[in-house]
């Protein structure tokens, strides 16, 4: 059964129109093919402007390479390269929960929490389209992470 939906998935995605201005509305079947297609829609594009960050981060980094005499200037300047790398690390490792976010598109999976098994709210996907716990899920998980951290 799996199989055949995955594979009817991937046929639907192609077919499916999305209006100019479409968002999901609790009004409609819960990850219906609207629903999906503009969840996929938001995972590529957020994943499209984070590769393109990342390329003109080399490229600064690439054409930033020079020498610099005033020993301030320099560490301010290994400083903001320091902050670029940074951020350029989380942007990968969000690049890597987009893609797996994708793959529960693809499988059909995505939008259900993987604790529960119930639906993730619309507003919670919208803002972040990367969940995979609903809030109620979440928020236990991070008070039993707290609790831990104390000890």
């Amino acid at each position: 059964m799996t199989g055949s939906k995955t594979a009817m998935g991937n046929d639907m995605k192609q077919e499916v129109f999305l209006a100019d201005g479409y968002s999901p509305a609790e009004d409609e079947p819960f990850m219906n093919d609207r629903q999906v297609e503009y969840f996929r829609r938001k995972l590529l594009n957020w994943k499209a402007e984070l590769l393109a960050g990342s390329r003109d981060t080399i490229e600064g980094l690439q054409d930033g390479t020079r020498n610099i005499p005033d020993v301030n200037d320099r560490a301010s300047e290994e400083t903001d390269r320091a902050l670029e790398l940074r951020t350029r690390d989380r942007a990968r490792k969000l690049v890597s929960k987009i893609d797996a976010a994708l793959r529960r598109i693809d499988e059909g999976e995505f939008g259900y929490c993987s604790v529960t098994g119930d639906p993730i709210s619309l507003k919670r996907l919208d803002a972040r389209p990367i969940a995979t716990m609903s809030l109620e899920a979440q928020e236990r998980h991070e008070r039993r992470e707290k609790v831990h951290r104390d000890d």
